[in-house]
């Protein structure tokens, strides 16, 4: 008896650690797979011995998330819901009642309070009885109205969520390891910690409510409370109604979303509840479920065995990583042949061996992770070489977490440089879809790319790159096409994407309708600068020059002047044109212009202003769907100002020459 109360004990401080590291943004000390394997063992060692400390997981709400607002109570506590891996619970649960399936949200609980009509706190769901004040990033959380019609008061409870492709690109981009996150869930617990909502905003975090708490209505059905919420201008988790007896079938289909990759919101469940919420409402508190509240469904993780081939390693920002490869088994109805090992720590912790047997899962039905390793056999290798730029790689630890990572010991590494390459591509800059930074990188760890211009040489690698793991021939030539179609741009775009540091768009423009392309090019060879030039001034020309003087910058730009058509436009603003004076905000698909950015560029030229919100000050909105039920339609219909089409304002206003 004794040693089980000691194990518990030691359970009970191991996953406590893992969860305040999980909960607060730190590096992850096990998977998902490993502590509910844990915690089941806890579960059934208190209920065999009765011995239940105080703060045992199994009887406490969560993690009380640190950040620097304020802690304050829950006006209604933020309890958690009982969790299961049986649909043979659920059904049970689900009595003849109707019920409500949806997904279980792998991110921050956030709850919002309203009164007459406009938002007036955020709480995190801390530990359940008490959360933090996050009102201040009000502005930074995409999905959060402000304003909302009902005029008295309102409590919503939803989830704060980071993407997978967001995630991947924001990681990949930090050059910190000790700022890298290891999931969305770990990086929006990390993201609404920070102090700065501009930073907040940039990492696109989104809510999503997944439950009506409190509203003075009487509206008794959980899918009318959700339908209401949607008319207020919340987006409401996917849902569907069933009952008991339809449970296995819609778990089921409902899986297969997950498996089939479609999803890029994180998950790690699904959630069942009772339509009747005065039924749900009234059941009791057993430790810190309320027995009616809800039901989470978590997967079962399925796990093969596989034999170690080798370990891949790819440079990524400032970091060297370990990927697994291993021979090809079947996981959850796909085939599976490689893992991430996360660092030489992660290496170590596991005990991957020069040879050894795997054990893979793919963690919450999406991400190939190894959790255990049998029948190693010697030392695995550290690379001695960076594999993008074969410099001489190091081995840190960091002082925070002591995690030891490889990293490449060249500053000018291209593999360090990812931003950049980011920025290249993107549509202020180049505009070439298909080249992800998770695909660029793994053209720079092939070798097929080291500086800009090669991009327009990878039609030499057609072989090597379709021979890769997810790129086939389709994708391959969609992305050819990307690139030559990029060849012709806007000198705009063109300086954007040389990343030259405090230009953007806005001084591109300023440039060009001052001197020209070719002017641009004369002023940074001869040193004369862009101090002349309105709205520049001494610090950004100064910085143009800078980066021209840079023999690494000026070669680069006279290869990519090699590859590319630089169109031939007239960027001056005209005294008197169509647009001067008036205010427009565009919004939606446009056709007459290739993109909004030429939209703007017009106006700007016409003598107008774009901004991005529908104000007082705003003389027309431009939406092609007019009749549109959109937050920016029904404001201008608030202030009444006239919505027109785009063939409208073409009508109104006139046909652009070529600009961005």
């Amino acid at each position: 008896m004794e040693m089980k109360k000691k194990r518990c004990e030691d359970l009970v401080k191991l996953l406590n650690e893992a969860s305040e590291a999980y909960y607060g943004g730190k590096e992850e000390m096990m998977s998902n797979y490993e502590w509910d394997a844990l915690f089941d063992e806890l579960t059934m060692l208190e209920t065999e011995t009765g011995y239940i400390l105080p703060d045992s997981p199994t009887h406490n709400t969560g993690y009380e998330e640190e950040g620097s607002g304020e802690k304050e109570p829950h006006e209604f506590p933020a309890l958690s819901l009982a969790k299961t891996k049986q649909i043979s619970e659920l059904e049970k649960w689900a009595e003849d009642k109707d019920i409500w399936l949806s997904w279980k949200l792998d991110g921050l609980t956030l709850v919002l309070t309203y009164d007459n009509g406009k938002l007036t706190k955020i709480l995190t769901r801390g530990n359940g009885t008490l959360g933090t004040n996050i009102t201040y990033l009000k502005n930074a959380i995409h999905g959060i109205p402000l304003k909302i019609k009902n005029k008295g008061h309102l409590v919503v409870r939803g989830e704060a969520t980071i993407s997978y492709t967001d995630f991947e690109l924001i990681n990949t981009t930090i050059e910190d390891d000790d700022e890298k996150y290891a999931n969305p869930r770990n990086l929006a617990s990390g993201t609404l910690s920070l102090d700065d909502p501009e930073k907040v905003k940039e990492r696109h975090v989104h809510f999503t409510a997944f439950t009506l708490v409190y509203i003075e209505e009487n509206i008794t059905s959980w899918g009318m409370r959700m339908d209401y919420l949607e008319r207020e201008g919340f987006r409401v988790i996917e849902r569907e109604k069933c009952n008991a007896g339809q449970l296995t079938e819609v778990i089921e289909r409902w899986t297969k979303k997950v498996e089939s990759g479609e999803m890029d919101i994180p998950v790690d469940g699904l959630v069942i509840c009772y339509d009747d919420t005065e039924y749900a409402a009234s059941g009791s508190v057993t430790g810190h479920h309320a027995t009616r509240a809800g039901y989470a469904f978590k997967w079962q993780d399925v796990s093969a065995q596989s034999r170690l081939l080798y370990v891949e390693w790819s440079c990524a920002a400032s970091t060297i990583s370990p990927v697994a490869v291993f021979e090809p088994v079947q996981l959850e109805g796909t085939t599976v042949s490689r893992a991430s090992l996360c660092n030489i720590s992660e290496m170590e912790r596991l005990g991957i061996g020069k040879k050894c047997t795997l054990e893979v899962i793919k963690a919450n039905k999406i991400i190939p992770k190894c959790i255990a390793v049998t029948q190693a056999e010697g030392e695995f290798e550290i690379p001695k070489e960076c594999p993008v730029c074969h410099a001489i790689t190091e081995i840190h630890i960091s002082e925070k977490s002591r995690t030891k990572t490889l990293h490449c010991s060249n500053p000018d590494c291209s593999a360090k440089h990812s931003k950049k390459f980011t920025r290249f591509v993107s549509k202020s800059g180049m505009d070439i879809d298909g080249l992800s930074i998770q695909t660029m990188l793994k053209f720079m760890n092939e070798g097929f790319i080291s500086q800009f211009s090669d991009i327009y040489h990878l039609s030499e690698h057609e072989e090597a790159i379709t021979a890769l793991e997810g790129f086939g021939k389709k994708s391959f030539d969609n992305m050819i096409k990307a690139i030559e179609k990029s060849r012709n741009v806007h000198p705009v775009n063109f300086i954007y994407a040389l990343c030259i540091p405090m230009i953007g768009v806005d001084a591109g423009k300023k440039m060009i309708a001052a001197v020209g392309f070719d002017g641009f090019v004369e002023r940074l060879s001869s040193g004369v600068g862009f101090e002349d030039v309105d709205g520049i001034g001494p610090e950004k020309s100064g910085s143009a020059v800078e980066w021209y003087a840079n023999d690494k910058n000026r070669e680069s730009l006279q290869k990519l002047l090699e590859e590319v058509n630089i169109e031939k436009v007239d960027m001056a603003v005209k005294e008197g044109g169509a647009c001067e004076g008036l205010t427009f905000v565009i919004t939606g698909d446009v056709h007459h212009y290739k993109n909004r950015d030429e939209f703007k560029a017009y106006v700007e030229s016409a003598g107008g202003k774009v901004t991005g919100s529908v104000t007082s000050k705003t003389n027309y909105l431009v939406n092609n769907d007019v009749n549109s039920t959109s937050s920016k339609n029904r404001k201008a219909k608030e202030l009444g100002i006239p919505i027109i089409s785009e063939d409208t304002f073409v009508e109104k206003f006139g046909s652009p020459y070529e600009t961005i």
